[in-house]
């Protein structure tokens, strides 16, 4: 095992404070020859549906957020000809309130591996479009160029995602030669799972490895099991690309589970997660579907289904800058769970050495026995 991968013996942050304000967003559109003719109105309204009810677009337009070529528009009924250059101007918003302090747990020239904070979203989307991993690491960067023509035009991205709501190592590569090697080991850990290899076989073909801890509701009388479930996708309010979910027709998911700890007074079992495959949202639907959501987990229930579920419900009120509110049904990224990205084994991907990364645990996370030999006076 290298020795490179281990902490140092100081503990490194990084991350500024968020603005009050994020600075808003910019949309660009060409006209193409199918849509010349169109409306203003009708072109925002059909292209970008989920952004907006028709109300909210007509809003927009009247108060002076989109310009043709250059100029502003604020007749709905403008007809649009070919390759008209379209810009829409979404104004700053204040976005919801996020940790923003990352922890280093290793860096090298190729990669920085931080310990993500639940409530933090890794990429931009929905309402989270400066608060996310990816802008600390690019003011990170700013903040250590030392030439004069400022910012560098690269910097560290995440080559994978983790839940808004989950804590724990998150990989970020600085090259991208670097990014595309660890995207082919992500890869091609889930198209074994998709050739049908065992469990054992699935180990032996992996270049990573990811380890996980969960809190489940319920005690679970086996001591191991493997989850082999497909995950696919419904149609679900507020959720634009359909939400993952338990389904037979989706694509194929494997999970080892292995229980660490059970708490029969308090109904919960405590769980380790080895991922084989990587799904969108994939231990939390693997373990509801065997009948242990994990505990507070606002969206996903027994079977891997959503909570609540009513998409006839949809609510056509509008914010003030006139998108969707925010809907009633839990959405993927609303947070209350216990899971953590706890250990990760790889091999480099420029070095080929071995590392192994574990991200501290938080306590409500920790055995009894772990807990007991992080006290100050433990032995």
């Amino acid at each position: 095992m290298s020795g490179k991968a281990d902490l140092a013996a100081v503990t490194t942050y990084f991350g500024l404070p968020w603005p009050q304000l994020n600075e808003g967003l910019t949309y660009h559109d060409i006209v193409r020859p199918t849509d010349a003719g169109l409306t203003l109105i009708e072109f925002y309204f059909r292209k970008y549906k989920n952004s907006a009810p028709l109300q909210g677009w007509l809003q927009r337009i009247q108060n002076k957020q989109i310009t043709i070529d250059g100029k502003v528009v604020v007749l709905p009924d403008t007809e649009l000809r070919a390759a008209a250059e379209l810009v829409y101007h979404r104004l700053p918003w204040r976005e919801p309130d996020a940790p923003y302090l990352l922890e280093v747990l290793f860096e090298d020239d190729y990669l920085i591996v931080v310990n993500k904070p639940s409530g933090l979203q890794v990429l931009p989307g929905g309402l989270y479009q400066q608060r996310t991993v990816l802008t600390q690491l690019q003011w990170h960067a700013c903040k250590l160029t030392t030439t004069s023509s400022g910012c560098q035009k690269t910097h560290p991205v995440p080559v994978h995602r983790l839940g808004r709501g989950t804590s724990g190592i998150l990989l970020c590569a600085k090259t991208k030669l670097c990014k595309s090697r660890l995207a082919a080991y992500f890869a091609e850990g889930t198209s074994v799972v998709e050739d049908k290899y065992t469990n054992s076989e699935c180990n032996t073909m992996r270049k990573i490895c990811k380890i996980y801890r969960a809190l489940v509701s319920g005690v679970m009388d086996m001591d191991e099991v493997v989850i082999k479930q497909p995950i696919g996708t419904i149609k679900y309010p507020g959720v634009a690309k359909g939400l993952y979910v338990a389904s037979p027709s989706g694509k194929p998911a494997l999970s080892s589970v292995h229980v660490l700890e059970r708490d029969s007074e308090n109904n919960c079992t405590l769980v380790q997660v080895e991922i084989q495959s990587g799904r969108p949202h994939q231990i939390r639907i693997h373990l509801s579907f065997i009948g242990f959501p994990l505990i507070g987990d606002p969206l996903y229930v027994s079977g891997g289904q959503p909570k609540c579920f009513h998409p006839e419900l949809m609510d056509e009120s509008f914010e003030k800058d006139g998108g969707y509110q925010r809907p009633e049904n839990p959405v993927p990224g609303d947070c209350g769970y216990n899971l953590h990205a706890h250990q990760i084994c790889l091999i480099h991907p420029i070095t080929n050495e071995l590392i192994k990364i574990t991200a501290p645990l938080p306590a409500i996370l920790q055995t009894r026995e772990e807990r007991e030999a992080s006290q100050p006076n433990s032995s």
